[in-house]
């Protein structure tokens, strides 16, 4: 959950460095840092910080670097092995000084390498796992920089993606990855690596992305790629398109709200050129499967982790109800040590907006070991679930740095609906149910654009409650996933104690928690559960819960008995999550606002979930 960068090229690396850095603090920000390699003679210079990357600029300021030097790499940290501090703070230097590594992942064998390299004599300067690396190197008597770093990666067992600098080989940095995304590009006769291709945005050129097991050479202007063994390996290079500008605030802010707003053309981006009027049905060219293929398919399981799961969850409802075909949501943390049951007439449909999300990883790997059909739905192009899966859905949502996401979790509630209508026109869906599913559905960008306009509204009614402590969502069918999300929302950036529920769950328990200081979020809109969930909310009403209602415009019965509504507009009620959880997005950012809060990184939280 950290954030590598590095450069090496014809001019200063520390800007490009401090630059990448800013835009990958949402990966790790308790502590950056950066190793600039050059000078005469050659050095490495070390500059480290704790927060976020403006302390480690005003440390860079206050003791300034060789502008000169050429070569570097930089880090932000999300501890793991050691509290905050500026001796666990990345990079970390070999004995003599002369390495400099950062690390992303954990070193599972630390504790035993670390053991017999204290008893050769090595003193060790900080509590991370990541240190053992960097002395590894150096007691390795290879004769090229690449040969040492895979020699000290062979005692190494865990995840890892590493850069390695040395003073003796200014202008080479080393890479690897087992587990860990890394990127490598080139551009402007430079070469530069990051763990986020975005933070490469507007100077490298093309990019390839490493597998498992590669250890790429980066010099100015050129990389080589080898494995473990030291043997050539070839990886594709592809453009990088991502535009700079999506990767800035754009005068929002925060990067939240700029995102909650981008959401109705990340919708268009995701559905453009999918859904088709004539046929009632969707083209999704990535899945590659044919109607046979999907005929023959006799139960889905989606697997993911936080955000992604209650999307998944909302499209177990509609694979079930459009398709026919049973489905069932599973934990990917839960998912290979639970051994579940799958078959080759199992489709395991995997979710991360990063793509790179260690559980559901793994959770793939497992499921093609049992022979399950794989398909992923990523938003990271090139991202390795996405490469492993080899069939998928991209959300084309545009970069996503915020660590609370928002418009990832609208475009996979689309991509999972267009799924299920592809399956359900080849399975059970008439041509008539098809063509009123995709014109609900391509209605999705308007009904969204319809709740931001209700800004203000929403910055009301989150005012009268920004103060409160604890806080429940309820909802039921498609809105039960939709509660999930927005209880999650209001968590993680307000820190005020949130809790979904399916509202027929709220009488089992969690009723005897209201009162008049702790709100109900009710999700009303119109449809087959509006009336029982009109009856969960005169429930709440009468243990003197505040209610917050998002429900339909126009609705009466609601607006009888709740002053603070909601109002989206009306559509079908497999469409309705959408525009519900915008409008809960818009509540949990404002409260956090009033409150204070950092909203685009929480405390203990990170974009990228890369470590199980």
């Amino acid at each position: 959950m950290c954030g590598i960068i590095g450069f090496t090229g014809g001019s200063p690396a520390l800007p490009f460095v401090l630059s990448g850095l800013r835009r990958m603090e949402y990966r790790g920000y308790d502590s950056a840092g950066v190793a600039l390699c050059g000078g005469s003679p050659a050095k490495i210079e070390i500059r480290r910080a704790v927060g976020n990357v403006s302390a480690l600029e005003a440390e860079v300021a206050a003791a300034p670097t060789d502008p000169a030097a050429t070569c570097g790499i930089g880090h932000t940290r999300w501890a793991t092995h050691g509290a905050p501090s500026v001796k666990n703070a990345h990079p970390h230097l070999s004995p003599d000084g002369r390495i400099a590594i950062v690390h992303n992942g954990i070193i599972d064998n630390y504790a035993e390498l670390r053991d017999r390299l204290a008893a050769q004599g090595h003193v060790f300067a900080s509590e991370t796992d990541s240190e053992v690396i960097a002395h590894l190197v150096a007691e390795s008597e290879a004769p090229t920089l690449a040969e040492r770093v895979m020699w000290a990666l062979s005692f190494v067992r865990g995840t890892y993606g590493i850069a390695v600098v040395s003073a003796d080989d200014p202008g080479m940095i080393v890479v690897a990855r087992k587990g860990s995304p890394i990127a490598v590009g080139t551009g402007g006769g430079a070469s530069m690596v990051a763990s986020d291709p975005a933070a490469l945005a507007g100077r490298a050129e093309s990019v390839a992305y490493l597998d498992d097991g590669d250890v790429a050479v980066l010099t100015p202007g050129a990389f080589e790629v080898r494995s473990l063994a030291n043997t050539p390996v070839s990886r594709p290079c592809s453009p990088l398109d991502i535009d700079p500008a999506s990767v800035e605030k754009g005068g929002y802010e925060h990067f939240m709200l700029k995102e909650i707003f981008e959401q109705p053309e990340a919708l268009r981006n995701c559905l453009r050129g999918r859904l088709l009027p004539d046929d009632g049905t969707a083209k999704l060219s990535g899945l590659r499967l044919g109607p046979r293929d999907i005929a023959s398919l006799s139960n889905i399981v989606v697997t993911a982790c936080g955000t992604s799961y209650y999307a998944g969850l909302h499209g177990v409802y509609a694979f079930e109800e459009f398709a026919g075909i049973p489905a069932r949501i599973e934990q990917a943390a839960e998912f290979r040590y639970r051994n579940p049951i799958v078959t080759p007439d199992t489709a395991l449909v995997s979710l991360s907006q990063s793509g790179e999300t260690a559980d559901t990883l793994a959770a793939v790997r497992e499921a093609k070991r049992k022979g399950a059909l794989v398909l992923s739905v990523c938003n990271a192009v090139g991202s390795t679930i996405a490469r492993e899966a080899g069939r998928g859905v991209y959300l084309h949502a545009g970069p996503e740095i915020g660590v609370a996401s928002t418009k990832a979790f609208v475009c996979q509630v689309a991509a999972l609906s267009m799924m299920a209508l592809l399956f359900g026109r080849t399975r059970r869906l008439s041509g008539t149910e098809g063509r009123a599913f995709v014109k609900a559905l391509a209605s999705a960008p308007d009904l969204v654009a319809a709740v931001l306009a209700r800004n203000d509204e929403i910055a009301r009614i989150a005012e009268k409650h920004a103060a409160v402590r604890d806080a429940f969502y309820i909802g039921r069918g498609y809105q039960h996933p939709a509660a999930l999300e927005g209880a999650l929302k209001l968590k993680e950036i307000s820190y005020v104690h949130a809790e979904g529920y399916h509202a027929a769950e709220l009488k089992h328990g969690p009723i005897a928690l209201l009162d008049e200081n702790v709100p109900v979020v009710a999700l009303v809109p119109q449809g087959p559960d509006r009336d029982k969930m009109l009856g969960n909310v005169q429930e709440c009403r009468a243990r003197k819960a505040p209610v917050i209602a998002i429900a339909t415009e126009g609705d009466a019965d609601v607006r009888s008995f709740t002053e603070d509504v909601i109002e989206v507009p009306p559509c079908p009620d497999f469409v309705a999550a959408i525009p519900v959880v915008v409008a809960e997005q818009l509540f949990a950012y404002h409260v956090a606002r009033l409150r204070g809060e950092p909203i685009d990184r929480p405390r203990n939280l990170a974009k990228s979930v890369t470590v199980e």
